[in-house]
């Protein structure tokens, strides 16, 4: 059981890393693992500032990943538009968007139950 979380730490980690690589903006991690019938443990939540920014972050994201961890999102979906771009790898699902469809959507609002950390940039 420890070294599943031990992966989930690293994959977040390095998904971090990868979205501040390219100044990816308002991070959020939402811990749903005391949320009962939940798709997967953690979502990743940020935001690009444009259609090109939110393909960047993607695109930096599955590289990093790739790199460090030789792992890769099970799903991909949202990269037609790239406004709302889902990365899904299992127990961690990274969600890029771009200001104004985050604001639609809300979906933090929607996992209010869920632990959320604020990550800190410098940028």
């Amino acid at each position: 059981m420890t070294k599943k979380n031990t992966n989930a730490d690293q994959l977040i980690s390095v998904i971090i890393s990868g979205i501040e690589d390219v100044k990816g903006k308002e991070i959020n991690i939402l811990d749903l693992r005391e949320i009962e019938n939940t798709v997967c443990d953690y979502f990743i939540i940020c935001e690009g500032t444009s259609n090109t920014q939110v393909n960047a972050i993607v695109n930096s994201v599955q590289k990093k990943v790739s790199k460090e961890l030789k792992d890769h999102p099970w799903h991909t979906e949202g990269l037609d538009n790239a406004e709302w771009v889902l990365m899904d790898y299992v127990n961690v699902v990274v969600h890029v968007f771009q200001k104004q469809i985050r604001q639609y959507y809300d979906i933090e609002s929607l996992w209010g139950d869920a632990k959320t950390t604020v990550i800190q940039t410098s940028y």
